[in-house]
């Protein structure tokens, strides 16, 4: 686990060293261990440097490593959970190697196979490599958009880099993008291709950009991997047992590692069977972590308690208070380099420097919703097609709007009517209700009171035209959207840079194609059988747990910075809400800002999944993108 960054200039410059070394200083948290860097100065310059956090091969696996001619050059980030196959494959053509590491295997694959190497992968990755010979910088990504990657043109040159921080700050001017601000608002976060800046992009998922050196063009093309085939089957038995051994086969690669991992352990259906799979498969005690929270509504420590008992795990809790958590609230806002706004990051990064503490690398449940259908707002289709179809569209609008008036909440109570709201908002009579229910801040309409500038694409249209496949069901319809938007854009870029901030490597089991590929291959009703949610994962797991236990209720990592907003973090709230500040930015409509602020603070309407947003956006402008 590294992080990466790299450097093209179609002129000799001289500084290049030294810029390469400002990048990778900028990114130590997430490598630590070692470091390493590549320059070349001809009739052009190029420099590839990385940080590494030593997981596999500690001795050998020295960075940048080089085809065997030294005419190919690779920097990588991330993990190959298939490595060892793909290396032994390639020995039976004779292909040698020197270390044991992952990142020599695909250097080795790329230099048989080419570009084609890229499909073969299985894993989380982001790496660079410069081909001399045929005069080419490839930048890839792995399949979900595990690990970052984020590129810049300058006057034909190429920056690139596995972090925000290290490109911003390379020479070339920043501006904030219209489209970004809009997408923040409505989501809480940015998904990719879109980053906070014009001049900045993120390489999409399961992508990989091609620059041609001789011509100075570049193209992003997908990268086209093997679908696994699990032929369709209705029989239960068989179902149960192909998910129990591909669950069970994903922990088991995910679980390599020549250093210490353990697993965080919520005591949630996905982290309780992440973890019972890692022990089962383990030959002594494995270490388990969770969090929990003075405020004992939001502390379910009692469930992870439960679980570490039956697998018998050397489990560690961390209890922290609300003056725990806010006194890292600048360092983990800032650190997203981006306007990002998912609260449970403040817990994830707690979470995660603790366990850094014990282990190294800690094994997650994170996918396992987006796999097996896990989310409430998969019952939205359903509700959707039954609201529509009895209540007149006139009729909605009354309801909605006498809902937004008259049913205020006062405090953050995500309870009945909190819930109730919600859905009435997110009906939508032409069938894009999906968009409004993952939309946590901002609806549409409500963007155009808080914004003054108009974007220049419709956004939403972009997201919606890019998703739109012929789906089994509305169900895979709605999963493919979260795999494409809201997993690469908020959960996986929440667990990356909190626990890489930490130095501690996260994996994700759930996040296989091979189990994609298999839930996508089943009836959409034995993932969710009469409202019973991840219904196969579930079944085919409850033999070892306690009856009922999957039917407890999930609170989730829950941080109540709505509360904060009106205490401790009201003063800042109220400076980053001032005429001055906000008519001088120009993106604000103060008056509409105002009303937020004081109804919210004087607890005449909670607005927490308005304010959060716009308190992360603000910090983010004012302590980074003023200072640029």
């Amino acid at each position: 686990m590294c992080g990466i960054n790299g450097i093209y200039n179609p002129y000799i410059n001289n500084n290049i060293a030294i810029e390469i070394n400002k990048m990778n200083n900028l990114i130590i948290h997430r490598g630590p261990d070692d470091d390493g860097i590549f320059i070349e100065k001809s009739n052009y310059s190029i420099a590839m440097a990385m940080r590494r956090l030593s997981i596999i091969d500690i001795k050998n696996g020295i960075q940048p490593i080089f085809s065997h001619d030294k005419s190919k050059v690779i920097v990588f980030n991330g993990e190959i959970y298939n490595y060892k196959e793909l290396k032994n494959n390639l020995i039976k053509k004779k292909i040698k190697f020197i270390s044991n590491s992952d990142t020599e295997v695909i250097i080795r694959l790329y230099e048989h196979y080419g570009e084609e190497s890229f499909k073969m992968l299985d894993g989380m990755f982001a790496f660079s490599i410069y081909d001399k010979t045929s005069k080419k910088i490839f930048l890839v990504r792995d399949y979900f958009g595990e690990k970052p990657l984020y590129y810049k043109n300058i006057d034909g040159s190429l920056v690139w880099g596995s972090e925000l921080k290290s490109i911003i700050k390379y020479k070339g001017k920043n501006t904030i993008s219209t489209n970004a601000v809009r997408l923040f608002f409505c989501l809480n976060f940015i998904p990719a291709p879109f980053t906070i800046y014009n001049e900045v992009k993120k390489l999409s998922p399961n992508s990989y950009l091609t620059y041609d050196i001789s011509s100075g063009s570049q193209k992003i093309s997908s990268i086209k991997k093997s679908i696994n085939d699990y032929s369709n089957s209705n029989n239960f038995k068989q179902l149960i047992n192909r998910t129990k051994s591909l669950v069970r086969e994903t922990v088991a690669t995910r679980s390599l590692a020549d250093v210490p991992l353990g697993s965080f352990l919520s005591g949630g259906v996905d982290s309780s069977i992440i973890s019972l799979c890692m022990a089962q498969n383990s030959s002594k005690k494995i270490d388990t972590f969770s969090i929990g929270f003075e405020n004992k509504s939001y502390d379910e420590t009692e469930k992870s308690d439960l679980v570490s008992k039956l697998i018998n795990s050397n489990h560690h809790k961390f209890i922290v208070n609300e003056n725990s958590v806010k006194k890292h609230i600048d360092q983990i806002i800032l650190n997203f380099d981006e306007p990002f706004a998912d609260a449970s990051s403040l817990a994830t990064f707690i979470l995660s420097k603790e366990t850094k503490k014990y282990v190294k690398v800690a094994l997650t449940g994170d996918g396992g919703d987006e796999m097996f259908g896990g989310y409430n707002r998969y019952y939205m289709s359903d509700i959707n097609k039954f609201y529509t179809r009895f209540i007149p569209k006139n009729l909605h609008k009354y309801f909605k709007h006498f809902s937004n008036k008259h049913l205020r909440l006062k405090v953050d109570n995500r309870g009945f009517i909190f819930k109730m709201k919600k859905v009435l908002n997110s009906i939508n009579y032409e069938k894009n209700f999906y968009w409004n229910i993952i939309s946590l801040g901002f609806k549409e309409d409500e963007l155009n009171n808080l914004l003054i500038e108009n974007p220049s694409i419709d956004i939403f249209e972009y997201y919606k035209k890019i998703s739109r496949k012929k789906f089994k069901s509305s169900l895979s319809e709605m999963r493919a959207i979260d795999l494409l938007v809201c997993l690469e854009g908020d959960m996986l870029v929440k667990v990356d840079r909190t626990s890489m901030l930490n130095s501690l490597e996260c994996r994700s089991p759930f996040l296989s194609t091979k189990i994609l590929d298999f839930t996508n291959s089943i009836p959409s009703g034995f993932l969710i059988k009469n409202g019973n949610k991840k219904f196969i994962l579930k079944e085919s797991f409850k033999e070892f747990f306690p009856e009922n236990f999957f039917n407890l209720p999930k609170q989730g990592f829950g941080v109540p910075v709505g509360n904060w907003l009106r205490t401790n973090l009201k003063s800042e709230l109220l400076r980053f809400s001032e005429r001055s500040f906000i008519e001088k930015q120009g993106i604000f409509n103060y008056t509409y800002i105002n009303s937020l602020v004081n109804n919210h603070i004087n607890s005449i309407d909670d607005s927490t999944f308005k304010l959060w947003p716009y308190y992360c956006f603000q910090k983010w402008y004012k302590n980074i993108y003023m200072k640029l």
